[in-house]
């Protein structure tokens, strides 16, 4: 096949898989592949591990969110919260604007009781305030105090070290690559997972992967 057509072809499949993907975004993704079909080393398996490739990248994963999380604990360590979930609620807040306590609850991916009881901890500590919402009064709004702000800003220097640290042996097309690659995952559960509270797994697999083939 004519090498130009054999591109053009890629091309297209890449369209069809990532509309929103630039030209950029293709040329990473080509010669990852690319690199990826020269690269004969097996995808480490074995009896006690998964046998699926899907499961070896979600082992990788949930192996690598692991050791983050470890790290994470130093990170936090004299800022004035406790983990990273806290801070993750306590930017939330404050990306959104003064929401409404479900608001932040649910867009921080937390479940409602854990969150409100963290909401709670992040008042006591005096980096939260809450007012009566003026459209619903039977809902509380949110805003991050002055003290809040303070810590914020210790907290995203550190996290951002942190991330520093993990991946600052990757080159920035890979870093690239792997958040084109992976954005889409989190774009679409982070839109679903409220609907599958209190489903049974397998209609949950039976609504993603069984009825999508």
């Amino acid at each position: 096949m004519n090498k130009a057509v054999a591109l053009v072809n890629e091309w297209g499949a890449f369209d069809d898989k990532y509309p929103e993907g630039s030209v950029a975004d293709f040329c990473r993704y080509y010669l990852a592949n690319q690199k990826e079909k020269e690269d004969k080393t097996p995808l480490p398996r074995g009896k006690f591990l998964p046998v699926s490739t899907d499961g070896v990248l979600m082992r990788l994963i949930g192996r690598i969110f692991k050791l983050h999380a470890i790290y994470t604990a130093a990170a936090m360590e004299g800022t004035g919260i406790n983990t990273v979930d806290e801070y993750s609620l306590l930017n939330t807040v404050q990306q959104l604007d003064e929401p409404r306590k479900t608001e932040a609850i649910y867009a921080a991916l937390q479940e409602l009781s854990t969150g409100t009881d963290m909401l709670a901890r992040l008042q006591k500590l005096g980096y939260l305030t809450e007012y009566a919402d003026k459209e619903d009064k039977r809902s509380k709004r949110l805003k991050v105090t002055p003290k809040g702000e303070k810590v914020l800003v210790t907290c995203r220097k550190r996290m951002s070290q942190l991330a520093e640290i993990m991946f600052h042996d990757l080159n920035e097309d890979d870093k690239m690559l792997c958040f084109q690659l992976l954005k889409g995952v989190e774009t679409k559960f982070a839109g679903i997972w409220q609907s599958h509270k209190g489903k049974e797994f397998d209609d949950i697999y039976e609504e993603i992967v069984t009825s999508a083939k």
